[in-house]
Formats: C-alpha cells, structure tokens, sequence
C-alpha cells in the first residue's frame, strides 16, 4: 500500500515514510493510493472473530507491507487492549463507548497506535525525532500516554491557554520525561497552524527531525476505523445499518468511519454533529466552504474553524459534493442545546454523557425524528470526568472520579506559556535541541 499526497499526487510513499514524515510536502496530507474492499462474507461475520483480529485484519491492509505480522498483531492488540462496548441508551439510539482506554478518550486508539509504530520504525535510528502534536483537548493527553518513555522520540505538545478542561491540561501537563507541553495564548487552529508552518520550514526540517501525532499522520487516523468495525460486530440487526453521529472538530474521527463505510463496512448515513463551530455544516448548504476563527465551547475538543481532515473526506468522495451530501450530513448544536441535551440523557435515559458525547446524541436524535425507520449510534468520545463542572451543572450530580484521574491531581504540571507566534515556537524548538532535549 501506498500513500500519496493530496498536494502532489506524484509524491508517493509507504506507510513507514508517511508514518514518520507526518505531512508531504506543501503541508499535503498522506491519502491512500487505493481503498480496500473487505468481503461482505467477513463484514456479515465479525461476530465470529476476535476484536483483536478484526483490528489486525482492518490496519495489515496499511502496513502490513512494511511492518512483520507478528510484530502488526502485537501492535493492533496492544491499541485495543480496553473496552470498546455498545451501549444501549433508548429503543432506537446506541452509544459507542470509546472512553475506557488509558487516558479516558477516543485517541487512546490512534495515539497506542502510532506510538508502537514509530517506536518499531526508530529503532536502531541514532537521529531522535521530535513529535508535534497541536491538542484542543484529548490528543495532548493520549499522545503523552502513548509515547511517554519512548526512546529516541520527544513530543512537544501545543495546546490553546484557558481553551481545554482541567483534566485534560493535567494529562498533558504532569507526565514529564520525554514530553513537552506549550500553552499557547490563542487557538486551537493557532497551535495547528504553527505545527503545518514548522513542517514546511525546510531550514528547520534540515536540523530537527520532525512528525506529527496528530489525524494528519496517517498511523494517528487510519486506526480509528478499527472501532467502527467493532461498533458492526455488536450491532444486532444486520439487515438494517445504523446511522451513526460522530462528534467531529478536525474530522479526522468521521473521516475513518467513512473510509471504513467504502471499504464495504455497512452504515446508513453519517451525521457529523458540530458545535457552534459550524464550517462544515454551512458548507454542506452552500457548497463552499469558507475557514473560520474557532470560537469557544463546552464541547471543546472540537472548536476548530478550520478542520485539516476534510480534504480527506473530499477525496474520499472524489470532491463530488452531491454524494458526500448523500451520504453525510452536518449539525450545529449550541451550548444551551449541548447543555440541555446532558440534562435530557441524564434525567430521561439515565445516562451520563460528556459535551461530546450530548452534542452527538442531539444530531443523532434531530435526524431520527425525520427518519423514524431508522435507528443510530452515537460515539461517546469522553468521559464526563473529563468535563465535571459542565456535567455537573446540567445533571446536578457530581461525576465519580476514576482513580486513574485521581491520581493526576497529585502531580506536578510543568508548561511554557508561549505566544501564538511561529518564531517564538521555532526558536524553542531550536533551543531544545541545542540542549539535546
């Protein structure tokens, strides 16, 4: 399998080289040179298999070329070493839990991912890599978990100051060691876009070994398929796909659902459930779409005026706008109604969901009452410990503390407050290696 660059098709590369570059050149995003087509008789079967096959199944069509099979089984076994269940909530929506993983979040999947393999890929690598990741939530947190202690790998984390929760900013901020954490006064799209600028700095690519941990490197997206076939495996009623709602901020998450739905997986429509950041929403009215500056939610993990994801999403559908439309559509949901909609699960379903997971379910509940046939999933990226003063406020009751989390508050947080400056951020970057950060 290879991968080629949505910039400059020409430049092509395997998965080891797209796993470390991150981004081609002219900040293109890696795109693979071909879908795979699962057989129907596997798919209407997954039943039958264990997840850690499916996982292995689904990521060996990507880089089963370049890394062994046992060591590929391994890996995939490893970055789904949690639960991953479907979860009832009324007689026609289920949610998919992806928060029981190490750091509370869906990108504990992507992130033990990417690590195994960029660990496997340096190894006997004199030349240490520095891994950039722009957070504006639960990356940060999942990439420092999944890469702390690595050797030959220092990750330096950019997240917006006052812009993600308490919890998130501590599993960031305390694990020390070999990673980095810059609060940066500005924005999420602040810190990606700083992030985009350094890889395309060749002066500074010739004296720092740089990639990216976040869904624009390929071993960080691809992954995230991999729960969507599970979501199949437990879905009782194969003759009637769901409609599933993804929370979605840099459309990486939706993104993979909907690579996953052209390599044969079956799903009835998807539904992209934004907050007020609503670039993709307007676009899919209006056909054009048009960068916003990201404003601040409750849902903040997707307070993103600019998602880098999309193109992918275009690509995946040729940049044929009627078919995407067909197939996905996009809510805007504002934070009285995310409020309201954490109330409404609590006090009618008895569940507890975070900003995320409520914005999910509320596309998710709009759209079935247009199309009461149907029935649907919503993914539950987060766990509502993650955002206990929103949680709550709205359900009146405090959110239990898992030890896991306890255990952060304890710790010493260490971050360098920087502005939303290239230059300020290049010459850290320098210094850190003058020092041999």
């Amino acid at each position: 399998m290879l991968f080629y660059n949505l910039n400059k098709p020409s430049e092509k590369v395997d998965f080891r080289a797209a796993t470390i570059q991150g981004l081609g050149s002219d900040k293109g995003l890696f795109f693979p040179e071909r879908i795979p087509l699962f057989p129907s008789s596997w798919i209407n079967n997954l039943e039958n298999y264990s997840d850690e096959e499916i996982a292995w199944s689904v990521m060996n069509q990507y880089a089963g070329e370049t890394i062994p099979e046992k060591i590929l089984r391994q890996i995939t076994a490893e970055t789904i070493a949690f639960n991953i269940p479907l979860v009832p909530v009324s007689k026609n929506i289920y949610t998919l839990e992806l928060f029981h993983g190490p750091t509370l979040a869906f990108k504990d999947v992507g992130a033990r991912f990417m690590s195994r393999c960029l660990e496997y890929f340096m190894k006997g690598n004199e030349r240490p890599v520095t891994l950039l990741v722009a957070t504006s939530g639960d990356t940060g947190g999942a990439v420092a978990s999944g890469f702390l202690g690595i050797k030959g790998v220092n990750v330096v984390i950019l997240y917006p100051s006052g812009k993600v929760s308490t919890v998130q900013e501590l599993q960031l901020t305390t694990p020390g060691k070999n990673i980095t954490a810059l609060e940066v006064d500005g924005s999420f799209d602040d810190c990606q876009s700083m992030v985009k600028q350094a890889f395309s700095d060749n002066e500074l690519s010739e004296k720092i070994f740089l990639t990216s941990a976040n869904s624009i490197n390929v071993a960080r997206w691809l992954p995230q398929q991999i729960y969507y076939f599970l979501a199949w495996k437990q879905w009782k009623n194969k003759l009637k796909p769901p409609v599933i709602s993804v929370p979605s901020g840099n459309f990486g998450n939706i993104c993979a659902g909907l690579l996953a739905f052209h390599s044969g997986l079956p799903v009835q429509h998807f539904i992209a459930a934004c907050n007020v950041n609503a670039v993709i929403p307007e676009y899919l009215k209006t056909g054009v779409y048009q960068p916003v500056k990201a404003k601040a939610s409750l849902s903040n993990a997707m307070d993103v005026g600019d998602p880098s994801n999309f193109v992918r999403v275009l690509a995946l559908f040729n940049s044929e706008f009627e078919p995407l439309k067909q197939m996905m559509s996009s809510d805007s949901i504002t934070d009285e109604e995310t409020g309201a909609a954490i109330q409404t699960l609590y006090r009618e379903f008895g569940y507890l969901a975070d900003p995320h997971g409520a914005v999910g379910w509320l596309a998710l509940s709009r759209w079935l009452e247009n199309h009461p046939d149907q029935k649907g999933i919503f993914l539950e990226t987060a766990h509502p410990v993650k955002f206990p003063d929103t949680v709550e406020e709205f359900t009146g009751k405090p959110v239990h503390i898992p030890d896991s989390v306890q255990a952060l508050f304890g710790k010493k947080r260490t971050s360098v407050k920087i502005k939303a400056d290239y230059t300020i951020f290049r010459e850290i970057l320098l210094e850190a290696k003058r020092n041999n950060i």
